[in-house]
């Protein structure tokens, strides 16, 4: 616990604390805008093409590297 000597430094210390809370203030808005702009459908849809992207290029090199190939089934009548 802090002791004040002066009306000043209670004066100085509560204005400090008054541009933190604002500044907590402004840092929850700006995460909010963010949270939102990632959640919006646009976004969601683009990490969605960009995942299936990855994932079909990712697949695509192992199977290069593996070696395996692509069966075809033949129906013969």
């Amino acid at each position: 616990m802090r002791i004040y000597s002066s009306f000043e430094e209670i004066d100085k210390d509560l204005k400090i604390l008054k541009l933190q809370t604002e500044i907590d203030k402004e840092e929850i808005k700006l995460s909010i805008d963010q949270t939102k702009q990632s959640l919006s459908p646009v976004s969601l849809a683009g990490s969605i093409i960009g995942s299936i992207m990855q994932k079909a290029l990712v697949l695509k090199a192992v199977s290069k590297i593996i070696g395996v190939k692509k069966v075809v089934a033949s129906t013969k009548s």
